[in-house]
């Protein structure tokens, strides 16, 4: 699976653990910045990885900042994107299932690499139910 990335200086660290394990479990990681821990505007580096999703280049996104609210906002601004902040198990399997979610967000401040990476593969290895959820997300490439 092709995944795009992309973090601000507070999601970088968490960024590049993830990175590292997408890219050992055989998925390829298109890595959309930061590359360091110098201060950065979270929307300069979710535009090219949300634009990537946007095209259809990548299946799916991930981006990370302090909270994932910030790369979220900026991430939904495309209308082919749906992106969802993962908190909890639940927020990672029902993004996906009812709301097929194409791109995770996730805060470097409320969790560690760990329960990211756990968050993670809940979104990824969750389908889209479709059905009655079909139509409503169908919907939302209306918006304006």
């Amino acid at each position: 699976m092709r995944i795009a990335i992309a973090s601000d200086h507070a999601g970088f660290q968490l960024k590049e653990a993830l990175r590292e394990r997408l890219s050992s479990a055989g998925h390829d990681v298109a890595d959309f910045g930061t590359y360091s821990e110098e201060r950065c505007d979270y929307p300069d580096n979710a535009k090219p990885a949300a634009s990537a999703v946007n095209e259809g280049e990548a299946s799916v996104g991930l981006l990370v900042c302090g909270s994932g609210i910030g790369m979220c906002i900026a991430a939904n601004r495309f209308p082919n994107v749906r992106a969802a902040v993962l908190q909890n198990e639940y927020d990672a399997e029902m993004s996906r299932r009812h709301n097929d979610a194409n791109v995770a967000c996730l805060g470097a401040r409320t969790m560690d690499a760990d329960r990211a990476q756990k968050l993670l593969e809940i979104f990824l290895n969750t389908p889209f139910e479709g059905g009655r959820h079909e139509a409503r997300v169908k919907k939302l490439a209306g918006l304006p």
